[in-house]
């Protein structure tokens, strides 16, 4: 199903999206949106939801799974109104998003669907899960000056810290459950990223309701929605291994030049299996077993 603006898609989606958890796509040029389209089917999505401009063709063999938006992805911050244009639409049901060349990783991956993973999380009582995006980068930018190399991916193995997150009105005051994550190329080139987008946390699956705003930082205008916990034991965290980093720095006129390899003394091949992730503590399976 396809839909020609923001507005048509609000007007007549809501029939289509009966069903959950359901992924949405920003898609913001045409580097690997087949392999980001069918990652995510494959990790038992109903539906995608892919925000892309007219100019971009979708994989013609997916048209029953994947609702379509022609939509202006370039602009500022386009992602925040796409993702806050589905959320009405799916009261009660789990939202995911990501960006092209994003793909989602979560415990116990190799055998478990994002459903059951989704279905105990609510039995925690919990209606949001941090996501941490993890920098992937091609090995040899000679063979692959995009950065991007599904068959030569590399990630970093360490380098990950958090910093507690300040109140808004007083920053002195550091919020309950909730803090800031850097690390990966946003950390190892912070002078070519804006200090606002440096922070790799995201709460990408999350439950829709009434009133629920996805914000510009990735986080929402419920703050419970942004903890990383319950208040009584850990919970479940998810990955998402992400080109998107990589991608810009090598786009971006100001520091293609300053990057020879993103390989360093901490660099590991990526294997594309959960459990690597899980191995490098970079998502925790909190009492899910």
């Amino acid at each position: 199903m396809r839909f020609n603006s923001l507005a048509d898609f609000k007007s007549r989606a809501a029939p289509a999206l009966a069903k959950g958890p359901l992924a949405i796509i920003i898609v913001e040029d045409p580097v690997e949106v087949d392999s980001t389209l069918r990652h995510h089917l494959d990790r038992g999505f109903r539906k995608l939801v892919v925000f892309a401009p007219p100019e971009i063709d979708l994989p013609s063999d997916l048209d029953d799974t994947v609702l379509r938006v022609d939509y202006n992805t370039k602009t500022t911050d386009a992602f925040v109104a796409a993702v806050n244009s589905v959320i009405p639409l799916c009261p009660g049901r789990w939202l995911y998003y990501c960006f092209n060349a994003e793909y989602l990783f979560h415990p116990f991956g190799e055998a478990r669907g994002v459903g059951e993973m989704l279905t105990f999380h609510t039995e925690e009582r919990r209606d949001a899960m941090l996501t941490y995006v993890i920098d992937l980068y091609a090995g040899d930018l000679d063979a692959h000056p995009s950065a991007v190399a599904l068959n030569d991916a590399w990630l970093d193995k360490s380098g990950y810290y958090a910093q507690a997150r300040g109140d808004a009105a007083d920053s002195w005051k550091p919020l309950e459950r909730q803090l800031d994550f850097f690390g990966g190329l946003r950390w190892r080139y912070e002078e070519h990223i804006p200090w606002k987008k440096r922070r790799i946390d995201r709460i990408s699956l999350f439950r829709a309701r009434p009133g629920l705003l996805l914000r510009a930082d990735h986080t929402f205008n419920d703050a419970e929605y942004n903890t990383f916990a319950c208040r009584w034991h850990n919970n479940l965290t998810a990955a998402i291994c992400s080109f998107r980093t990589a991608k810009a720095l090598k786009a971006n006129p100001g520091s293609t030049f300053e990057v020879g390899s993103f390989r360093w003394r901490n660099s590991v091949a990526f294997r594309w299996r959960p459990q690597q992730l899980l191995d490098l503590g970079l998502m925790e399976p909190g009492q899910w077993f």
